[in-house]
């Protein structure tokens, strides 16, 4: 398959140059000519005079002089010459062996006192009504996508972080290729998916990855779901909000809906144009970590304080410190910045090209783009080579026809982890963070030499892998890398029955293909070779073929000025088909055998418990009709309704249908004749209104189907059959039921926009994964089941405006935000409610509460460090000293009487809420959650003369907690981990007084679940500064060129907050209970952008 797809491209690269170097090399004919008016003689300024193919092709154009000359090099003598002016008849005329073209126009009509044109924009919902956005009756908002064509996005999604109200976008990790998490109005599923749905060019795009992808471990939010988009490309980007909005597109759309429309042909000579951006990225500082000599004083007193025994340096050789012993001398007394040593400087270079025209009958638009990134981690980065073709072609005046293919190839490499996307608990990064610095990157000999090997001992004072590893030979000698081919066929045929009628037939053909390779070599562990762990690679890929089709029946008939109608039947289907297989291997010969297919001494995967062989194949159909109906009377009075009836094959027969209606309406107020006394400064004043039903189906096939398993033991040679998963014939659609009440203003003719939504959604029958059931009905889970309700409710507001305006100066201002409250009204009492245990250091307590929003964290209240004996006294509610029946002042404990801990003088101190002078379950309370209260951006745009544009963007979250792990990982003063530089003011001496609690090696409870560790991550950020500088047309003629403009863009320059991690822009998780983490992968990057785009 790959074959194919390199073969198809080069066969299209080398006809893009041939044709280019044809057009280039091919003589030019010159005519000229003088136009003039036929009445008067006058001559006439500024028509069109353009040579015209057989098909009405525009192949070159030029526009008459201020003497009516002009002077046009043609293409071919067959052609026509065609001229062409407002208010005069156009003329045709055959080329042939004619060189002078001296004219006279007619007047096309009587003289003209005034004209008065008005446009307004077309918008709707994707599905195949064209209606004027200002007789929308749902909440819709499009983003031209040459807003942030400055910016060094990837992926359309990292470019319109902050820009799209309600639409809360949060990156996975910094690295090249990470996928974006993006929630519209919360969180309105649990694990039937998170993701909105994409629709590009009015087809559903398919962003999933098969269940069993890569051993059963891929998670759709670990991949960049646009990556195969290319932001060039993409004309505009719609979000549909509104469940009246989303209901129509089905099972995929409860999450909301992005809307993508490409780049199309115009009418027009053949323009080319090439854009360039080059840019250098690096990370925000980190946390400050101790450095060799800090790190190696600080273990002997973290041990000393467990009882006061010194440190046994015979059985920690690490800190030993003896010159006479060379290789533990040598290796274990540098002062080594393992977060430095895994970082670099990063650059990300973009190139595309594109060509687009057409005559009145075809146009196209083709593009060719290639996207290198070097990561700032060692170990990432992305290779990307786009293409697309866009064809239109007009049949006749009743039939259009077009077509589109896109392809893209792709690699990505991530660092190596659990995760594959390198963001796991043990990412390089969070490794780094901890290792001791007074170990080398590299092996130091017997004799004191440096050697080229990594050093990578077994076991340590730390551990063995995968607790630590050395990060620096991870980062560059293991392999994890993911290798993509796309190719999406596009095909559109619109027939004009009459007037009123009007059918369109939508089909694309989607080929996907993803090839994922990891490999785990043994001098980053260091672990002996009869281990699994050492030397193990894997591959898995997975192939996807997915049909959709989509044909509408529009009727719109002229019923008048007062009235206006639309109805479309459309019918729509969805045939995807995945294959998945994966092989591992373990403990090849050398750290070079990377590929699984080499042998190995065990034929098994790491971890042991995964099958090394692996195949699966899967399929499922989606068939819908979607009746949608609007009505307007007045110009101020519209309604819309709507019903999709979905059947997809994931649910068993008795609930595999279901029927989604909505309805929506608007009221235009200012069409009033009442509201004409305002019609001075008011454009439009209305009010929205909207409810709908949006259905939702599991990501997994098969589900009404008992899956049966071979046995891993056999009976004569001949292996059993056995269940393995439960089949779920009563299953149901997740049904989110939204409620939408809007307000738009336009004022002062276009210049001021505001809107304003207040929602409420509600998910019933919610699907989740996992839900515990009894042992004796032979399965410990079930796959899914409806688990509760859900609700989120807020409001957005965006407002557009253009305050100044003037000859040379323009100012643009835009601003969004976005308020969402997420309450869970009701659990199943057979799911479990709470995970986590609060008597254990490091963990919080997750509970499913109602009332509350998913994400919420539990834990303890932490009041600071007892600072002396008296301070560890029990106190009741008055603050007086609890005591003994005997007179003795009670010492605070924890957890009795299951542990007989008592805190002494230096311990982290914890709020006892019942001051029962006992630290236990009861004290644990509410410490906030991971969703954000206020998101949004805002900006200004400045203008000057047309020429120089700067721009600025601000996005912002306020609100929103997020468990520091780093800060914990790194202040927990418990383990041979290295710290961070604010262990520096630890309590050592009784009477101090501080906030960081005494060091105790493995013992004590001083960094329990507490809000110690949560923080805000509230934050305003600058995301992007652009200064454009337009080229007068004389001086890129000079070079041929039609215009020139030049930029320089800087991304992520400030960021201001009190979160004390390295960013506070850290995603979610998709568990259930959801709580908001950040384990220290590669943060949001600084970008400094250089671009240059030329049109010839």
């Amino acid at each position: 398959m790959r074959r194919i797809f390199t073969s198809f491209l080069y066969a299209f690269v080398c006809l893009c140059i041939s044709t280019l170097a044809h057009a280039q090399t091919a003589e030019k004919i010159l005519i000229k000519g003088r136009v003039v008016d036929a009445k008067d003689k006058l001559p006439v300024i500024g028509a069109t005079v353009s040579e015209q193919d057989a098909d009405k092709r525009t192949i070159n154009a030029i526009a008459t002089d201020i003497d009516g000359n002009f002077a046009l090099k043609i293409n071919n003598p067959a052609n026509k010459i065609v001229i062409s002016i407002i208010s005069y008849k156009t003329l045709s005329l055959p080329i042939g062996t004619r060189r002078q073209f001296n004219v006279s126009l007619e007047s096309s009509s009587n003289d003209l006192n005034e004209v008065v044109i008005k446009a307004r924009t077309q918008s709707g919902n994707g599905t195949g009504m064209n209606i004027d956005k200002r007789d929308l009756t749902v909440s819709n908002f499009t983003l031209n996508a040459a807003d942030v064509e400055t910016l060094q996005a990837t992926t359309i999604d990292q470019a319109v972080q902050g820009r799209l109200p309600g639409v809360d976008i949060v990156s996975n990790s910094g690295d090249p290729g990470a996928g974006m998490s993006i929630k519209i109005r919360g969180t309105a599923s649990l694990n039937a998916g998170s993701n909105p749905l994409i629709v590009v060019d009015g087809v559903p795009y398919n962003t999933s990855v098969p269940q069993d992808f890569n051993f059963a471990t891929a998670n759709n939010t670990e991949y960049a779901d646009l990556l195969a988009i290319a932001p060039s490309d993409i004309k505009d980007i719609s979000v549909l909000k509104d469940a009246a909005a989303t209901a129509v597109w089905g099972a995929k759309a409860a999450n909301g809906v992005l809307i993508i429309n490409t780049k199309r042909g115009q009418v027009g000579p053949p323009t080319v144009t090439y854009t360039f951006k080059g840019s250098s990225t690096q990370q925000p500082g980190y946390i400050p970590l101790l450095n060799g000599a800090q790190y190696t004083t600080f273990i002997p007193e973290m041990v000393m304080n467990v009882n006061g025994a010194p440190l046994n340096t015979f059985n920690f050789k690490e800190f030993e410190n003896d010159p006479y012993d060379v290789y533990y001398y040598k290796n274990y007394s540098q002062n080594t910045d393992w977060v430095k040593a895994i970082s670099r400087t990063g650059s990300n270079y973009d190139n595309n090209l594109s060509v687009s025209g057409g005559g009145e009958k075809a146009r196209y638009f083709a593009s060719v783009g290639y996207n290198n990134q070097t990561g700032t981690t060692i170990g990432t980065g992305l290779n990307r080579l786009n293409t697309r073709l866009n064809l239109d072609y007009i049949v006749s005046d009743k039939i259009k026809f077009s077509a589109s293919v896109a392809y893209t190839h792709s690699n990505t490499l991530f660092d190596y982890s659990s995760k594959n996307d390198g963001t796991g608990d043990d990412n390089v990064r969070t490794i780094a963070a901890i290792k001791m610095p007074n170990a080398s990157i590299y092996e130091y000999n017997e004799f004191g030499y440096l050697t080229p090997t990594y050093f990578s001992p077994a076991s340590g004072a730390q551990g063995q892998y995968p607790a630590i590893f050395n990060p620096v030979a991870m980062a560059n000698a293991a392999q994890n890398s993911k290798l993509g081919d796309r190719i999406t066929p596009h095909f559109n045929v619109i027939y004009t029955i009459s007037p009123a009628f009007t059918a369109t037939t939508d089909i694309q053909f989607d080929i996907n293909n993803q090839k994922q390779t990891r490999f785990l070599p043994q001098i980053a562990t260091g672990r002996p070779f009869t281990e699994t762990t050492v030397n193990s690679g894997s591959i898995s890929d997975y192939d996807t073929y997915s049909v959709t089709t989509k044909t509408n029946l529009l009727f719109n008939p002229d019923l008048g000025e007062k009235h206006s109608l639309q109805t479309l039947l459309s019918l729509q289907t969805e045939d995807d088909k995945s294959l998945t297989v994966g092989q591992a291997v373990t403990n090849t010969a050398s750290s070079t055998l990377t590929d699984p297919s080499a042998p190995g001494r065990t034929l098994s995967a790491y971890p042991a418990s995964v099958n090394p062989f692996t195949s699966s194949i899967a399929q499922t159909r989606d068939v819908a009709a979607v009746m949608s109906v609007q009505y307007k009377y007045l110009d101020r009075y519209i309604i819309a309704v709507a019903a999709r009836g979905e059947g997809n094959s994931i649910f068993g027969p008795t609930y595999r249908y279901g029927l989604f209606p909505s309805v929506s309406t608007r009221y235009r107020m200012s069409a009033e004749p009442f509201m004409r006394k305002f019609s001075g400064w008011l454009d439009d004043f209305s009010l929205r209104a909207s409810y709908g039903v949006t259905g939702s189906a599991p990501e997994t096939p098969y589900l009404y189907y008992a899956i049966y398993n071979s046995t891993p033991s056999s009976y004569l040679g001949v292996n059993g059959l056995q269940a393995s998963s439960i089949q779920l014939n009563n299953l149901r659609w997740e049904k989110l039921q939204g409620l939408t009440l809007g307000f738009s203003t336009v004022m002062f003719k276009g210049r001021l926009n505001i809107d304003l939504d207040f929602y409420r959604n509600q998910t019933h029958d919610l699907l989740n994964k996992d839900l515990a059931i009894a042992s004796y009905n032979g399965f410990p889970t079930l796959p899914y089941n409806n688990v509760g309700v859900m609700q989120n409710s807020g409001f957005e507001l965006n407002i557009i405006t253009t305050p100044y305006k003037s000859k040379n100066l323009n100012i643009d201002f835009n601003f969004n935000i976005a308020n969402n409250i997420n309450k869970l009204l009701q659990i199943s009492p057979y799911y479990a409610t709470s995970s986590g245990n609060i008597t254990t250091n490091g963990q919080y307590l997750k509970v499913l509460q109602l009332g509350n929003p998913l994400g919420s964290i539990y834990g303890y209240k932490f009041k600071g460090v007892y600072k002396d004996a008296d301070a560890t006294i029990a106190r009741d509610a008055s603050g007086n000293k609890i005591v003994a029946p005997d007179g003795t002042p009670v010492q605070m404990r924890f957890n009795y009487p299951q542990s007989s801990y008592l805190f002494q003088p230096g311990d982290a101190m914890y709020e006892d809420i019942n001051h029962d002078g006992n630290i236990n379950a009861q004290d644990v309370v509410y410490l906030g959650n991971g969703n954000p209260k206020f998101t949004g951006g805002f900006g200004p745009t400045f203008t000057i003369k047309s020429k120089f544009v700067i721009s600025a963007f601000f996005n912002y979250r306020i609100g929103g907690d997020a468990i520091n792990m780093t800060k914990m990982n790194t202040s927990n003063e418990y383990s041979f981990n290295n710290q961070s530089t604010a262990v520096l003011r630890r309590w050592r001496h009784p009477g101090d007084i501080t906030d960081i609690p005494r060091a105790l090696y493995n013992t004590g409870y001083n960094w329990l679940g507490s809000d110690r560790y949560v923080e805000s991550t509230t934050y305003l950020r600058l995301r992007s500064v652009t200064a454009r500088y337009n080229f007068a047309k004389t001086l890129a003629a000079k070079i041929h060129a039609k215009s020139m403009n030049a930029y320089v863009t800087v991304e992520n320059l400030l960021t201001f907050t009190h979160y004390t991690g390295q960013d506070p822009e850290v995603g979610g998780t998709s568990d259930i209970y959801g709580q908001v983490v950040d384990n220290s992968v590669t943060p949001p990057l600084k970008q400094f952008t250089l671009g240059l785009s030329i049109t010839f």
